[in-house]
């Protein structure tokens, strides 16, 4: 067992970890180490250059419907946030994984937009790259009197359409 509490399990590096300069240095910390002279450092940049905004509720939702109808996960993962004939809908169409991209490619979500036409609701849709497929989906969250909001209706649709062939009329 490691006596060292500075360095984390696993870790095969000698060093520790670093701490962002805070001012002149001391005497004390001793000169910094160079190898070709005195540089100058550029400021760090602070990883945040806007305030960080939560999530949206219906961009995580599209994160989830996605992981279950591309089979990344299980379609019970979204029981707590159904209510209605969502989940119904969901066992339905999970088990074909209509998201599932073709050669091994991961879905991604490309697009996710969400209106509110009353208190307590949102539709939204979502545009998903899955290989060289784009689909559509869209959904309805509605807000409980516990303030969480569950997902209520989910639709699929973008068939295919290939280069000269008619498309649906």
């Amino acid at each position: 067992m490691s006596t060292d509490r500075t360095r984390p399990a696993g870790r095969r590096d000698q060093s520790g970890p670093r701490s962002a300069p805070s001012g002149p240095r001391s005497a004390s910390n001793g000169p910094r180490p160079t190898s070709s002279g005195p540089r100058s450092v550029p400021p760090q940049r602070s990883r945040r250059l806007q305030p960080h905004r939560p999530q949206r509720p219906h961009q995580w939702f599209a994160e989830r419907l996605l992981a279950v109808l591309s089979g990344q996960r299980p379609v019970h993962w979204m029981l707590g946030h159904t209510i209605g004939e969502a989940y119904d809908q969901l066992a339905e169409l999970a088990p074909s994984t209509p998201l599932r991209a073709a050669h091994g490619s991961r879905p991604v979500l490309r697009h996710c937009r969400g209106a509110q036409p009353a208190t307590g609701v949102v539709e939204a849709f979502a545009s998903i790259a899955a290989g060289d497929r784009v689909r559509a989906m869209a959904f309805r969250l509605e807000q409980g009197a516990d303030q969480r909001w569950r997902c209520a209706a989910v639709e699929l649709g973008g068939e295919r359409l290939t280069a000269g062939a008619p498309g649906p009329r």
